[in-house]
């Protein structure tokens, strides 16, 4: 089967190399020639574990190729994904601008029946104004090409994407055509051989699932972090409270691990979305709202930690503050509504000197703020000197440290832990001063 897949983004790039993984021959399209010209080479201009080696083997064995035009590939292809941006716009709806350039360049280019499967994260009613575009363009072309348009959302971790791909937990396709779902169907079995996850559904069930699968782990999220912060004041201990509820199997365990907020490209974008979808169709999503609130809160907390530690705010003014982790998750280098952004503003804002280190993150957190922080060398150069340090994203390096040799290059031994991951007994008994999230 041949396919093309507009859009070399995270998205984009995962699917069209899994794909081709698989035995389809794939096209990637991008209108940025200097991407393409770079991914032609072999060069990857995204960090995800395995995809690179993935995408170099199948360059050269022939199933993956990547073009700068949808119309030079349409005549060989089947399907063409839609995999392109949909930015927030200024009131937090998805903007659906390249979307709509997708489908416009699709109606101006088939000559024959082709399925065009919206890939990136939508709002509910995408597919009729692209369905429209589309019609549009054959209309203006005098042509009656028959055509079909289907919505499959992707479900992907940064981190884990490609396994997340290779072996999905489910695959949802929304399609209003016996053709689309056969075609789907067969394009998706090499996937399905040990199970058969694939969920089949009418198109604007599709575009909602994406949103509310989001929606519902962010909320988890954030209460998690409100519980954490109640518990802190009462005296309990988050991490007791969530093994409690998780073991109640109408609960489950996961997503209820306390932090210092969610970020990424996927979870405040979509929450945002979705609150404006309801909106424009007259209704509030008032837990979402919450939500949404509790997050940006968590984001400062431990700002507010350690102003309070320090006693004051004015107390940071002139001292040196390391973070370790800038990826809003670890094996990412994705800062995207990261907290290092907000905690990075704060300090910054408060007269702090802010020393960074993160395993992959550093040229993007360079390509966002600049010289407004220190670059360090390593993890145990990031505390040199340091009057307190502050663990954002838990990479696996930072997870079991010499304590003895970061006692001995911080200034002030103040540890704020944004994920949890330390023991308190045990930071103390090595002279630590230790905060976390509800313990």
């Amino acid at each position: 089967m041949n396919i093309a897949v507009v859009g070399t983004g995270y998205v984009g790039l995962v699917s069209g190399t899994c794909f081709a993984e698989m035995g389809v021959n794939v096209t990637c399209v991008d209108i940025d020639t200097n991407k393409i010209a770079r991914l032609k080479a072999g060069e990857i201009p995204i960090y995800e574990p395995g995809l690179d080696e993935m995408v170099t083997r199948n360059i050269k064995e022939g199933r993956l190729k990547f073009s700068t035009s949808l119309a030079e590939c349409l005549d060989d292809v089947d399907i063409v994904f839609s995999a392109v941006g949909t930015p927030p716009d200024e009131d937090g709806s998805a903007d659906l601008q390249y979307v709509l350039n997708v489908a416009r360049e699709f109606g101006r280019n088939i000559k024959k029946y082709t399925i065009l499967v919206t890939k990136s994260t939508v709002p509910v009613g995408t597919a009729a104004k692209v369905r429209k575009a589309i019609e549009e363009e054959l209309s203006a072309r005098g042509e009656s090409i028959e055509f079909d348009v289907a919505s499959n959302p992707e479900f992907l971790k940064e981190g884990a994407a490609i396994k997340d791909f290779m072996s999905p937990d489910r695959v949802v396709i929304g399609v209003d055509s016996e053709r689309a779902r056969n075609l789907m169907g067969k394009l998706y079995h090499p996937f399905m051989l040990t199970n058969n996850r694939m969920i089949f559904t009418d198109i604007p069930s599709a575009e909602m699932i994406k949103y509310a699968a989001n929606s519902m782990l962010a909320t988890r999220i954030s209460f998690m972090n409100d519980i954490a912060n109640l518990c802190e004041i009462v005296g309990a201990d988050v991490n007791m409270v969530r093994k409690g509820i998780g073991a109640d199997v109408r609960i489950g365990s996961k997503f209820l691990y306390p932090g210092c907020g969610y970020g990424g490209s996927c979870f405040p974008k979509d929450v945002k979305a979705l609150i404006k979808t309801a909106e424009r169709n007259g209704y509030k999503m008032r837990v979402l709202k919450a939500v949404e609130e509790v997050n940006e809160r968590q984001k400062g907390i431990l700002y507010d930690k350690l102003v309070r530690e320090l006693g004051g705010e004015d107390a940071l003014k002139g001292k040196r503050i390391a973070l370790w982790g800038l990826a809003f998750k670890p094996e990412t280098d994705d800062m995207r509504e990261a907290t290092a952004l907000v905690i990075i503003d704060k300090l910054t804002a408060a007269g702090a000197e802010v020393v960074v280190f993160d395993p992959i993150a550093m040229g993007e957190c360079r390509r966002r703020v600049g010289d407004k922080v220190v670059y360090a060398k390593d993890m145990y150069d990031a505390v040199l000197d340091a009057d307190a340090l502050l663990l954002l994203t838990e990479w696996k390096q930072f997870r079991l440290p010499s304590w003895g040799v970061v006692k001995h290059a911080m200034r002030t031994p103040i540890v704020l832990d944004g994920r949890n991951i330390y023991d308190p007994a045990d930071l103390a008994q090595q002279g630590f001063t230790y905060h976390c999230i509800g313990r």
